[in-house]
């Protein structure tokens, strides 16, 4: 994974809005009957380019978000979000989850399926065309997802590496 620009951010600083991913129910067969538990994925983020996403396990629904939720809270990140889109193309990997990310112009929307969508409202991408390929599987499409945006580089530090003007990364 070429996590290029990761910036951790303190969740205390930050108003944070959850949203809810998938439910799973489990089942495990003892001898005494069956043992219903739940795993939750949960995205949280400012809707100002600050996002993560949390796991959490439990015997009932609500303790299983409310645990997503305190997990994602150890792992947000920082991500350049330009005029409510994204500033290039990305593609991101995870598993056997691919998903493309495309700049859309003001208007558009969010373009996205389920898991991915959760995960482009909580950055605060208003406009973005996306596109999911391969597994469906929620996890591994939230995670490819947040791997995409990972990899996002806003104008300003790419025309500092390069050691150019703004006007020129976008021109050529």
């Amino acid at each position: 994974m070429a996590e290029v620009n990761v910036q951790r951010v303190k969740s205390s600083e930050i108003e944070l809005k959850d949203r809810l991913v998938a439910i799973n129910r489990v089942t495990k067969v003892t001898k005494g009957g069956r043992t219903f538990s739940f795993s939750a994925i949960v995205v949280i983020g400012d809707e100002n380019g600050v996002v993560g996403y949390g796991l959490g396990k439990a015997k009932e629904v609500t303790a299983a978000v409310q645990k997503g939720v305190d997990d994602a809270k150890k792992n947000l990140i920082k991500v350049p979000v330009l005029k409510g889109t994204i500033p290039h193309e990305q593609v991101g990997k995870y598993s056997g989850a691919k998903v493309f990310l495309k700049p859309a112009a003001p208007g558009t929307g969010v373009i996205a399926g389920g898991a991915m969508r959760a995960v482009l409202e909580s950055v605060g991408v208003k406009d973005v065309l996306a596109k999911s390929k391969g597994s469906s599987n929620p996890h591994s499409v939230v995670k490819a997802t947040i791997n995409a945006l990972l990899q996002m580089k806003d104008p300003y530090t790419v025309a500092q590496l390069r050691g150019i003007s703004l006007d020129k990364v976008f021109n050529g």
